[in-house]
């Protein structure tokens, strides 16, 4: 009877452990635990809701515990995933005089595959040699998974190289072992053996090829496997398709994407929550943003990976208030958003210059109770640096020492990114020095900043530094090199620099280093010599190579290069504002006012305007937004009154206003007045009048610094005894005393 209760039991899918319970008091009342098959039975009841030390009394109560008994409750366990529970189970049966058979092995082995337990593993494996099972194929087979799953590549091999009888999916195992730790070409390797030997390949086989080739960053050849699989019949399922889209959008390859998205509805996989994930990153790489929003719409009930993939590529098509709008109404919504979900939102934001709101969703994140992690802090560290907001960068600089996470390679190189950008390279120093770890990621961000603040020497000496330590310098790395070779007219350097990039260290020099190139040398003068560069470029100069000339010309007042580089860039960029304001202003400095004119009316023709300046300076704990012309700030009148008085100052120390900057047809007067309203000024002298005398004073601009506000600062800086800090979209200027870090070469 009691056996008849126990099984009914087990088979139920409503049993409780209240009801194990129960009929374990009768088997206390009746003193059932002398019957081994009936005690079995309540073991394996009682071990799909009690770990195995729980169960331990129960087994001690046996007279003669059998392998039949621990067989049981090892594969309810591994039935219910339990598999630190199998080893636990497992481990005691040598305590107890027994020998696990043939059928109890593979589950161990799984448990230690799973948990990816290579010590237990391995025991395992020398038990099943010394006991005459290693000529059990299904076992080797298993070992051969588990050593997989622990990165134990030769170890597999040289199993698998034993076997006698190599079946397609041990086969295919190799195949996707190889693949998973990048090493595509044995995969291949084991792929033709397998072919050779005269067993076919399954559909496993096929994926574990496809993942692998897209893993390395091979999409052309995944793609080709792709195409190569479906011709010899086999259908994708709906791993093929996971895999392949990938390498499909990488590639954006639309019309390959769309013919893989009629094998997702032939196929009846709409409703794979990876596929469905899988098409929303495609069409999102692929610039498909109403497909993408259709297969989004079509999804019978959204889950948290396909909403993910939806923000992600949103954002990658500029749709960012798009994108928060999606947020805030899953936000809203019983779907419980995780960390990927908050991190996707905060980096969109970042990456489409809404850095205040970043700043605001990090607040959120954590008052929802969501963890931030290692790639949500370098998501939105860029957020402080762009606007300057050092509090804030200073605040989730703490944040990532409380959790510990500052070690994270790429949480230090962001910090020190941060840090350089606002204006404190000897914090970006300390970052640098603090990291346990460094790569070549973070060992470029310390050569950017340095770059950025004009500093050649310690740019140089930290790239020896690198090579030093071993590191590779890449195509970044040079590029912040030349960048503080140019910056400081070292031409010599540079050219020693550039010149070495593909003979000692392989770097093929790209547009950026020729543009570095060309303004080193217009810097020093030499726009000839830039010239030569340009039109030996291996490839087509772009709008930064010829920007750079131009800009160069205003400089040295050089008309003819400038006319010529005027001309492409008007073909390159013929909506930019700021190609036709350097023109026309060389054509000033000559006194070539007719060509002047004809120039600004060019821009009048065709509806162009300077871009509106916007300046940020943090003060206190809050970030200030000014913005040229606009005197919507709470402080404006402040900022008008000491403006005012600067001005009379500035005028009697003998700088004066630079009107022919101003594009608009005015009255000199209300040119002046317009000059004063410049952004970057504004926010300076909202910065004098709310910190304390002597207060270095930090200014983020959106463009480059025009020349008046340029020679205000530098008296600014001499009337009130500050430094000062300007980023623009060129550099960081550094004023102090009258003088500019960057010596009015910018």
């Amino acid at each position: 009877m009691f056996q008849s209760i126990v099984s009914q039991c087990l088979n139920s899918p409503t049993t409780t452990l209240l009801n194990a319970r129960t009929i374990h008091a009768h088997f206390l009342k009746f003193n059932l635990f002398t019957n081994t098959q009936l005690t079995t039975s309540l073991l394996t009841l009682y071990s799909h809701f009690l770990p195995f030390p729980h169960l331990t009394p129960i087994l001690s109560s046996l007279p003669h515990p059998t392998i039949f008994s621990f067989s049981s409750i090892i594969h309810s366990f591994a039935r219910s995933h339990h598999f630190r529970h199998v080893l636990g189970a497992f481990s005691q049966l040598g305590s107890l005089g027994l020998v696990p058979d043939s059928y109890l092995l593979p589950s161990a082995i799984k448990a230690c595959a799973v948990l990816k337990e290579l010590k237990p593993g391995k025991q395992v494996h020398g038990f099943a040699c010394v006991n005459g099972f290693g000529s059990d194929s299904v076992l080797m087979s298993s070992l051969v998974h588990m050593y997989l799953k622990c990165n134990r590549i030769d170890d597999a091999q040289k199993l698998f190289d034993g076997m006698c009888d190599r079946d397609v999916i041990v086969w295919s195992a190799m195949i996707a072992g190889y693949s998973r730790l990048g090493n595509v070409d044995r995969a291949k390797e084991v792929f033709c053996e397998m072919r050779k030997e005269g067993v076919e390949p399954n559909l496993v086989s096929w994926n574990g090829m496809i993942a692998g080739f897209g893993n390395v960053g091979l999409y052309d050849e995944a793609v080709r496997l792709f195409h190569e699989m479906v011709s010899e019949g086999f259908l994708p399922d709906g791993s093929t398709v996971s895999c392949v889209l990938p390498g499909v959008g990488n590639l954006e390859d639309v019309l390959m994407g769309k013919q893989v998205h009629g094998y997702v509805i032939k196929l009846g996989l709409e409703s794979d929550k990876y596929v469905v994930s899988a098409l929303l990153d495609m069409y999102g790489r692929c610039g498909c943003a109403p497909e993408m929003s259709r297969v989004f719409d079509e999804i019978d009930q959204t889950e948290i990976g396909s909403l993910n993939a939806f923000l992600t590529g949103l954002s990658r098509n500029g749709l960012v208030d798009t994108a928060l709008d999606v947020f805030k109404k899953f936000k809203a919504g019983e779907l419980e958003l995780n960390v990927v979900t908050w991190t996707s939102i905060i980096a969109s934001c970042v990456q489409n210059g809404k850095d205040m709101e970043a700043l605001e969703l990090f607040r959120d994140m954590q008052a929802d109770g969501v963890e931030p992690n290692a790639v949500t802090i370098p998501s939105l560290i860029p957020a402080c640096g762009n606007i300057s907001a050092l509090t804030h960068g200073k605040e989730i600089h703490c944040f990532s020492l409380r959790k510990g996470i500052f070690d994270d390679v790429y949480v230090g190189s962001a910090l020190i990114d941060m840090y350089a950008n606002c204006g404190r390279i000897r914090l970006s120093q300390n970052c640098f020095d603090e990291m346990p770890f460094r790569n070549l990621v973070s060992w470029n961000s310390i050569m950017s900043g340095y770059a950025m603040h004009g500093k050649a020497k310690e740019t140089i000496e930290m790239f020896h530094m690198m090579l030093q330590s071993g590191q590779k310098p890449d195509s970044i790395t040079f590029t912040s090199v030349l960048s503080a070779c140019t910056q400081n007219g070292l031409t010599e350097e540079g050219w020693h620099y550039f010149n070495s990039m593909s003979k000692e260290y392989d770097v093929k020099p790209k547009m950026e280093h020729y543009a570095c190139m060309v303004t080193l040398l217009s810097r020093v003068g030499k726009l000839e010599e830039a010239y030569s560069i340009i039109k030996e470029m291996p490839f087509e100069p772009d709008a930064c190579v010829w920007g750079a000339l131009l800009s160069s010309c205003r400089v040295h007042h050089n008309l003819s290069l400038g006319e010529i580089a005027a001309e492409k860039l008007f073909v390159l960029e013929p909506d930019n504002p700021g190609n036709y304001i350097l023109l026309s202003n060389i054509y000033a400095s000559k006194g070539m006012w007719d060509e002047e004119n004809r120039v600004r009316d060019m821009m009048k023709s065709k509806g162009l305007q300077k871009n509106p300046g916007c300046s940020w300076i943090e003060i206190g704990h809050r970030v200030h937004t000014l913005v040229s012309g606009d005197k919507s700030h709470p402080q404006m009148k402040e900022i008008l009154e000491k403006s005012e008085k600067l001005s009379i100052e500035i005028k009697e120390s003998g700088c004066l206003p630079m009107t022919k900057s101003v594009l608009q047809d005015v009255e000199e007067q209300d040119k002046e007045q317009i000059l004063c309203g410049h952004s970057e000024k504004l926010a300076v002298v909202l910065g004098l009048i709310n910190t304390s005398p002597g207060q270095p004073l930090q200014v983020i601009k959106n463009l480059r610094i025009c020349d008046d506000c340029h020679a205000v600062i530098k008296v600014i800086s001499r009337l009130e005894g500050r430094e000062i800090f300007v980023r623009d979209t060129n550099r960081f200027h550094h004023f102090k005393e009258g003088v500019c870090s960057c010596a009015d070469f910018w």
